[in-house]
């Protein structure tokens, strides 16, 4: 369950993991497959550029643009998690604490190559 500032906390971070892992990482790049065409182009410069298609129509095409925005991904996301830690409390513990850990070493190493960069 929920209970202060600590659990809040992890959550957040928690939150933050699993949405980035849905809508950007390629471990995930399955999921979206369906949903989503992705179309590459290259400008002048030599950069490459990947813009989405969603796909379908109805179903589909909302779950297309569902796994197209962070913002849209993560109101998901955290009432998975919210919902998990009601109904499944101590399983869902260790499954908070893993994201949320993932989301505190992710946001650690863009900082680290923003430094390096």
């Amino acid at each position: 369950m929920i209970d202060g500032w600590l659990d809040f906390t992890l959550l957040v971070l928690a939150t933050f993991r699993l949405t980035r892992l849905l809508v950007f990482d390629k471990i995930t790049g399955f999921i979206r497959k369906p949903f989503h065409h992705e179309i590459e182009e290259i400008d002048s410069d030599g950069m490459t550029t990947t813009y989405i298609e969603i796909r379908g129509n109805g179903l589909r095409y909302w779950i297309g643009e569902l796994l197209s925005c962070y913002w849209c991904s993560g109101i998901w996301c955290a009432a998975f998690l919210i919902g998990l830690a009601y109904v499944w409390p101590i399983g869902s513990e260790v499954l908070i604490a893993l994201l949320a850990i993932a989301g505190v070493a992710g946001i650690c190493e863009a900082i680290v190559q923003r430094i390096v960069d």
